[in-house]
């Protein structure tokens, strides 16, 4: 699951989170990278989080432990993070592509829409720590998100469902719908995570008719949907 590149690509993944600037519908995100001469594994500056683990040595050991953005660096170099499909098994959930990809798409019963998509190779987009990287990919979809606009949220890192377990953490671009009396809309989120050291990434957005929708839906992901350390 290489990272797609070409100038075609980037103007779609532009037009695309420009359409999150608009409260519009996510569904067909991609955070491909056009770069095709950025294919060197490039490292992370930031050093391992607490406790220390060194990479690729003790990937249960890891995948065990919450990941925030400052554990990114006792990932194991270039070994894939993945994302589960179990949004799907989700009550009033139905999964209607199937990691096409890299890629997944879900509808509930409400109208909400939910993306999922988790990529490789994503090394251009690294930067001091994991939280600079997933900035840095806002931006590269949207120049116009600065990181203040993002807020810090988490998903499930592995574990059991229906237990308690590890967490990983995410930045969130959150959009409101906009009021009845304007031309209509959709309230919507994006979660995203980049692992440096890894040089994964996962982007998640979901779109839904109302705010109360999309908090449902929010709570949804974040109890089914789960991002997969590496083995």
């Amino acid at each position: 699951m290489g990272v797609r590149t070409g100038r075609g690509d980037a103007r779609r993944i532009h037009v695309v989170m420009a359409a999150v600037a608009a409260a519009a519908l996510l569904g067909g995100c991609s955070v491909g990278v056009p770069d095709p001469a950025a294919t060197s594994n490039r490292p992370v500056s930031s050093g391992p989080g607490t406790p220390t683990i060194t990479p690729g040595h003790d990937a249960g050991a890891v995948a065990a432990r919450d990941m925030p953005f400052a554990a990114g660096a006792t990932l194991a170099h270039g070994v894939p993070v993945g994302l589960s499909e179990d949004l799907a098994k989700a009550p009033q959930w139905k999964q209607v592509v199937s990691n096409a990809g890299g890629a997944s798409r879900y509808q509930k019963s409400d109208g909400c829409q939910v993306a999922a998509e988790v990529r490789q190779n994503q090394w251009p987009l690294v930067a001091a720590d994991d939280r600079a990287s997933t900035a840095a990919l806002f931006a590269y979809l949207d120049p116009t998100v600065l990181p203040a606009y993002l807020t810090s949220a988490s998903l499930r890192w592995g574990g059991e469902r229906g237990k308690p377990g590890p967490a990983v953490d995410v930045l969130v671009l959150e959009r409101a719908a906009k009021p009845a009396d304007q031309k209509a809309g959709r309230a919507t989120a994006v979660l995203a995570r980049v692992f440096g050291t890894a040089g994964s990434s996962v982007y998640v957005s979901a779109a839904c008719p109302t705010a109360a929708a999309l908090a449902a839906a929010r709570e949804d992901i974040a109890q089914w949907l789960t991002v997969v350390p590496p083995g």
